[in-house]
């Protein structure tokens, strides 16, 4: 009987529209060669890769996780996979127009399918007991929505067998609902090998319009609460990862010292991070809302300040000395994230100069010291695009990455 619910459910997923890239580490392989011994996996699984040493899963990532086994871990991965899936969609419609053009058969590409990035992350029983918790997480990643499941094993009482055949079966099952397939039975004959003490627990975010086609690259900037009023002057851009009381207090300052609302801004691609997905998109807004409610927040595909001064010209922008001390550095512009960067550290002056944007810079705790503005040697050129807040009117030393470490 279970047998023919997977064998069902395997058949479904292939014989539906959608395209997928599978990434697994740690536990759940068991779902690749299942997905492939069906017949149909070609019209499915575009490729599936398990980085399972830290090395491979921080290329796969772009960068190492705070957590290698967590469910944001799993919710990158998934975008990863999702963003690697579009790629090779692309490179194989690149490859059908040229062929089609060359047999003169058609001119129009066909619609590119629904794509799915699936993931899992998982700390399962081994030959070493460990000293957490058993537990998996699955996520995936498409165009409308951003969707987890997390399930904690009671320690002990299964091998790493039935551990792994769990796993698989939680990837299939979120797979088939990323392929909009119902899984009743499926989900069925997997919760009846948990206890009650098992629960899975879901996460989802489905995508506001504006954040998809963010996503897509098909509009470069979204507000919230929608307005049709100008573009703001003052323009408070960071990672938010979470926001704290410092941001808060910088925004204060920064309205004092300008005379203007200040408004935050948060870009979901970075130069050398993943996109922003849905779930982690909604979680660092309603974090921005609840710290300060009055404030505008503005959401935008523009990685770099030359991206951004291209959206808001004339614009103030407030940084940290940090964030500055890499907007000085060259090393910084021998890669250009985008095909519009400029491709030097000059260029990207020039241009935000002709742009007629400036920075107001606040100081940082770097290095065991407070450091402001002067106290970088940044090249004469940017220096005249800045303007210092000095520590004596403004000095938090709370950041971001101190706040995740504790919690």
């Amino acid at each position: 009987m279970s047998a023919t619910v997977w064998t069902k459910l395997l058949g479904a997923i292939h014989a539906s529209p959608h395209r997928a890239v599978v990434a697994v580490t740690g536990g759940g392989s068991k779902a690749i060669s299942q997905l492939l011994e069906v017949p149909g996996a070609s019209q499915t699984v575009l490729e599936a890769v398990v980085p399972y040493s830290s090395a491979a899963l921080a290329s796969w990532l772009g960068g190492v996780p705070d957590q290698s086994c967590s469910e944001p871990t799993a919710r990158a991965m998934a975008m990863a996979a999702w963003i690697r899936a579009r790629e090779l969609i692309r490179a194989r419609e690149l490859m059908r127009d040229g062929e089609l053009m060359r047999a003169r058969e058609l001119s129009t590409p066909a619609s590119p399918p629904p794509l799915v990035g699936l993931a899992a992350t998982a700390s399962l029983a081994s030959a070493s007991p460990k000293r957490g918790e058993h537990r998996i997480h699955v996520a995936a990643q498409t165009e409308g929505s951003t969707v987890s499941a997390t399930l904690v094993l009671t320690k002990d009482q299964r091998d790493r067998k039935k551990e792994e055949w769990l796993a698989a079966k939680l990837i299939l099952v979120m797979l088939g609902q990323a392929c909009a397939i119902p899984t009743t039975a499926a989900e069925h004959a997997l919760r009846e090998q948990l206890t009650v003490d098992e629960p899975i627990q879901h996460n989802r975010q489905e995508a506001e319009p504006a954040w998809s086609e963010l996503l897509l690259g098909q509009r470069k900037v979204a507000s919230l609460p929608s307005t049709n009023a100008p573009p703001p002057q003052v323009i408070f851009s960071g990672s938010f990862n979470p926001p704290h009381l410092g941001h808060q207090r910088i925004a204060q300052v920064a309205a004092e010292l300008t005379g203007q609302l200040v408004a935050y801004e948060l870009s979901i691609t970075n130069v050398d991070k993943l996109p922003l997905d849905y779930v982690e998109m909604q979680r660092r807004f309603g974090l921005l809302q609840a710290l300060d409610r009055q404030s505008v927040l503005l959401l935008t595909d523009a990685p770099t300040f030359c991206a951004k001064s291209e959206l808001f010209p004339g614009c103030t922008f407030v940084v940290g000395v940090d964030t500055m001390l890499r907007i000085a550095d060259p090393r910084y512009y021998q890669a250009p994230a985008r095909e519009d960067s400029p491709a030097s550290y000059e260029a990207a002056v020039e241009l935000l100069a002709g742009r007629a944007c400036r920075f107001l810079v606040f100081g940082r705790l770097m290095n065991n010291r407070f450091q402001v503005l002067s106290d970088l040697a940044i090249p004469a050129k940017l220096q005249e695009l800045c303007d210092e807040v000095p520590a004596e009117q403004f000095r938090e030393d709370i950041s971001s990455s101190a706040v995740r470490q504790r919690s």
